[in-house]
């Protein structure tokens, strides 16, 4: 019995033009072209949706740090105003710290903006084994 269908199966594939063979696959690449893009969106979707909550924690994280910096830095300014005697002084001195400061800050996060992969990593491994996937089926 399942050497009848063996044969029958084996004779429905003989029976198949190359003219269909090669109909199929463009069919089956078409399809599998498809999902690569949806992959690809997706893979994209979910990294910018990465880097937009990132960089909505950087802003509110910013204006937070920002407001308590300023009152720190009243303080700061005003102590050491009161030590060496002068306010100008003391507030310059301070400012050129906090700018000292903020410049390795931004550094640092620019520098990690810049290592981030935005390539869908996925999608091109598929994309690779498609190809030879293709190649195996034409050959």
């Amino acid at each position: 019995m399942a050497e009848m269908i063996e044969n029958r199966t084996q004779a429905i594939t003989d029976e198949r033009s190359l003219g269909d063979l090669f109909t199929e696959l463009a069919n089956e690449s078409s399809a599998l072209i498809r999902q690569e893009i949806a992959l690809a969106q997706s893979e994209i979707t979910q990294k910018a949706t990465k880097v937009g909550i990132n960089i909505g924690y950087l802003v509110v994280g910013g204006s937070i740090a920002f407001i308590a910096v300023q009152a720190i830095l009243a303080a700061v300014i005003i102590g050491l105003g009161i030590l060496i005697g002068s306010y100008w002084i003391s507030a310059l001195i301070v400012g050129i710290v906090i700018a000292i400061v903020a410049y390795f800050m931004v550094s640092s996060a620019l520098e990690s903006l810049k290592k981030m992969q935005f390539t869908p990593q996925q999608t091109v491994e598929t994309l690779k084994e498609d190809v030879e996937w293709v190649k195996e089926q034409v050959s």
